[in-house]
């Protein structure tokens, strides 16, 4: 592994990222390591946790699913004796949950996001706090969503969620600033990748459209007329972490090229 740039931004920081090991929460938790950071991640897909420990094996990365309190508040513990502590929590874990009418969503699916995306959040963050609080000069990064900003039709469960994320943050901001903890947010625009694909399909599908033509209309809600990237949303989370954001907090912070809707 090639040594952290001269102008690393985290040198030193230990720092917990959930759901690494693959999409946007991989490419933070490399971004974070490139940049001097010791990272501690784990994911539910154990193929995919292996294949991320044979690219950077000098990331510690192990299974757990965050919406169970007890696999959660052992990722943490565990993450915060290998690296003696912990001054930084990315809190990524999620998933897209239904696409469907309020009518027609099974309560199971609605539970499920909520217990992923909402009060995974919430027990990793229980458990990391105190540790936090030592560091007096610590950082989390929550992942809401612009379903977290906008209304969102057929999918109630995601925004729920997301939008929760958002008080939560807030919230938490109020409640460490005395010990120097900041707390923001990031809402992600649409990401490239396979998770907006299957978003898009599955949404185009519930309006009777082709994915290609929704693709299209997405992108007229857009400013800039582009999807973002997993990369767009890891520098805004260096940033975060870093000492140059040593006086932001309670901030939610889209990086989305000015979306101004969701459809």
């Amino acid at each position: 592994m090639n040594p952290p740039p001269a102008n690393a931004l985290v040198t030193g920081q230990r720092i917990l990222v959930s759901a690494a090991a693959a999409g946007i929460g991989r490419v933070i938790a490399e971004t974070l390591h490139r940049h001097g950071a010791r990272v501690h991640a784990c994911d539910i897909d154990e193929a995919a946790c292996a294949a991320f420990r044979a690219a950077n094996p000098d990331i510690s990365m192990v299974r757990c699913d965050v919406a169970d309190a007890d696999q959660a508040l052992e990722w943490v513990e565990d993450g915060i004796a290998r690296l003696e502590g912990l001054d930084g929590l990315v809190n990524n874990a999620g998933i897209g949950g239904p696409t469907g009418r309020i009518e027609d969503l099974d309560p199971a699916d609605w539970k499920r996001t909520i217990d992923v995306d909402l009060n995974g959040m919430f027990y990793v963050t229980r458990g990391a706090v105190p540790a936090l609080r030592e560091s007096r000069d610590g950082s989390v990064v929550n992942l809401s969503s612009l379903a977290g900003k906008f209304g969102f039709a057929g999918r109630t469960p995601y925004a729920a969620a997301k939008w929760a994320v958002v008080g939560f943050t807030k919230s938490l901001a109020r409640e460490l600033g005395d010990v120097g903890v900041r707390v923001n947010a990031i809402q992600p625009g649409n990401v490239e990748g396979p998770r907006i694909d299957r978003v898009i399909a599955a949404k185009a599908e519930l309006r009777g459209e082709s994915p290609e033509a929704l693709r299209e209309r997405v992108c007229e809600t857009i400013s800039l007329g582009r999807f973002v990237t997993a990369q767009d949303i890891a520098d805004t989370a260096l940033f975060l972490m870093s000492p140059l954001a040593r006086n932001v907090s309670g901030q939610i912070i889209a990086v989305d090229g000015d979306t101004q809707m969701l459809l």
